[in-house]
């Protein structure tokens, strides 16, 4: 049985074919999977945030699997991925970091298959229609600054007061026409998730 109750999913994918005039072959590519769930604690202060910790676990393996299989991918391809959540005015910020920081990462991470760097994310209050911005970071090396980039998504009626917006991304790629220089994707070693 599920712990989130889900009001529904949606799903992003983002394809890059030219920038500036310049072809990008093949497209970069980024996709984002994100979950409208019912907010347990809204209106009310809980001291233990278990509960939402145990629905980012669930999420984060859900919304990870729905990106690599829109993008195509062996989950060995997956490049960057970042995680982000939205909470509405019911709840508190720290809901969003309760669903996002101690246990989504592993099985978001188990889809993507490794995963040594930190998962980028962000967190924030909103309502209906706003936008987030789910960050993006090489998923085994941290200095690969093609791959510091973000994704944003906006679900036109979510988060509504009593809810939660999670989102998860990934991409199988960097940005297109990268030349700030530093380590490349084929440099990376993943071993201490910074190089």
């Amino acid at each position: 049985m599920s712990k989130a109750k889900i009001r529904k999913l949606l799903t992003f994918l983002d394809e890059t074919y030219t920038e500036m005039g310049q072809p990008i072959s093949p497209p970069t590519r980024r996709a984002a999977a994100v979950a409208i769930i019912e907010n347990p604690f809204a209106s009310v202060y809980q001291k233990d945030l278990t509960a939402l910790m145990d629905i980012g676990e669930e999420l984060g393996g859900m919304l990870g699997d729905k990106c690599v299989a829109m993008l195509g991918i062996a989950p060995a391809d997956a490049q960057s991925y970042g995680k982000a959540a939205m909470v509405g005015e019911n709840g508190e910020l720290e809901h969003a970091a309760a669903i996002l920081h101690p246990k989504l990462g592993k099985p978001l991470r188990a889809a993507v298959e490794k995963g040594a760097a930190l998962v980028a994310s962000s967190k924030k209050m909103g309502s209906m229609g706003q936008v987030l911005d789910i960050p993006l970071g090489h998923k085994e090396a941290a200095y690969v600054r093609s791959h510091f980039d973000g994704m944003e998504v906006r679900v036109n009626d979510a988060p509504r007061a009593n809810e939660i917006m999670v989102a998860v991304a990934v991409t199988d790629s960097g940005r297109p026409l990268p030349r700030v220089g530093g380590l490349t994707h084929e440099q990376a070693e993943g071993k201490d998730g910074l190089r």
